[in-house]
């Protein structure tokens, strides 16, 4: 457990995580040339021996809250495309800093999305459960590939409990340490509940190589893949929030909000409406639901929503008595950014800088309901 946490909160992580594992539950222009993050080397520049010294996931000593097996109720399916585009060239990055630095941990021809209702950072009973990785609702049996080159640091049963415990919340899973970092810390990623893996403790993979099969083993109610990306450390307190790191498909872009209370306090758990203004296809998503999650360096966000058809969008929010709108384009491959601070609506500007902002946009209004 990592060091400066009280008994209490050990005890809290340890019995979140347990809930939240069990709450793992499937349902289901022009192109512009790659650029490269200023900030990080490319992959084969920024190689192990440049880091310091990782550390490892103090493996907990199991007690009574780690062998719950809790069950939650399967929530219902989301629409399955029939066809998905290929996903762009890997890294990608369209402005200085995207990390798009993954494949999907699933090949194209299969369900590869997140799982729509249940996001990072996303709960189901009360703030303590939080997920801190996607779900990937494919087919059991579906091969689970290495989404970048790297080691196999974990394999098997016990990745968080140790020990090659059975109990294991993650089930039969797999950690990769990348042969590429972010500003000068290793990347991890995770593949968790998997019926059987192939690869072992120790072996160099590489992009695209099949280290298992989806499966249902750990705290789950149905099969998928649980995928986490942890920046820094191998542990389960240092995530990232996988759709701002895989590669989006092409003709697809990303959604990324920064939603705050009118006082600047973090809006948990807020419904936001996107929908595509050309095809009427809606989406309905929430804000990170506590603090367990960690937020990207940049965007400090608290919503993401990857894999958009790219065209014009409607985003709306209820805060209070009020309905907020926003109109906005999501282009090919490129974070579209947007904030939002309860009266104060909804702004377009980049990230903030330590210097004030001005909130609401001349051009964007409140609609009453």
């Amino acid at each position: 457990m990592k060091k400066g946490l009280s008994r209490l909160s050990q005890s809290f992580y340890l019995f979140s995580l347990v809930i939240l594992m069990s709450a793992c539950i499937p349902v289901s222009p022009t192109e512009l040339p790659l650029s490269t993050p200023s900030e990080t080397p490319l992959p084969e520049i920024m190689l192990p021996s440049a880091f310091p010294t990782p550390t490892e996931v103090v493996n907990a000593t199991p007690t009574a809250l780690d062998i719950l097996n809790l069950r939650f109720p399967t929530p219902p399916q989301a629409p399955i495309s029939s066809w998905r585009p290929p996903l762009n060239d890997s890294p990608w990055a369209l402005n200085p800093h995207d990390h798009f630095y993954f494949k999907r941990p699933i090949a194209a021809d299969e369900v590869n999305w997140p799982l729509a209702n249940y996001r990072y950072g996303a709960t189901y009973f009360g703030v303590e459960n939080i997920h801190t990785g996607i779900d990937i609702d494919a087919t059991r049996g579906t091969p689970v590939l290495a989404a970048a080159p790297g080691e196999v640091v974990n394999a098997g049963y016990g990745i968080y409990l140790g020990n090659g415990s059975p109990n294991d919340p993650y089930g039969l899973a797999v950690t990769i340490r990348h042969n590429f970092g972010f500003n000068g810390k290793f990347l991890y990623t995770v593949y968790a509940h998997m019926d059987a893996i192939t690869a072992v403790k120790g072996q160099w993979v590489n992009t695209g190589d099949q280290i298992g099969i989806v499966g249902n083993t750990g705290n789950t109610t149905g099969p998928h893949l649980h995928f986490e990306i942890r920046l820094e450390e191998n542990s389960y307190f240092w995530t990232r929030n996988p759709e701002l790191w895989l590669t989006p498909p092409e003709g697809m872009g990303i959604l990324v909000g920064t939603l705050k209370n009118s006082n600047g306090s973090i809006l948990t758990s807020q419904g936001v409406n996107v929908v595509n203004r050309q095809t009427g296809q809606k989406w309905t998503i929430f804000s990170y639901g506590g603090t367990t999650v960690r937020s990207d360096d940049y965007y400090n966000e608290n919503m993401v929503l990857s894999d958009l058809p790219a065209g014009e969008y409607e985003i709306s929010i209820d805060y209070l008595e009020n309905t907020y709108r926003l109109t906005t384009l999501i282009n090919s491959g490129a974070i579209t950014y947007f904030s939002f601070k309860g009266a104060n609506g909804f702004n377009i500007s980049p990230p903030p800088t330590p210097d004030a902002v001005e909130w609401l946009s001349p051009t964007i209004t409140p609609k009453k309901k």
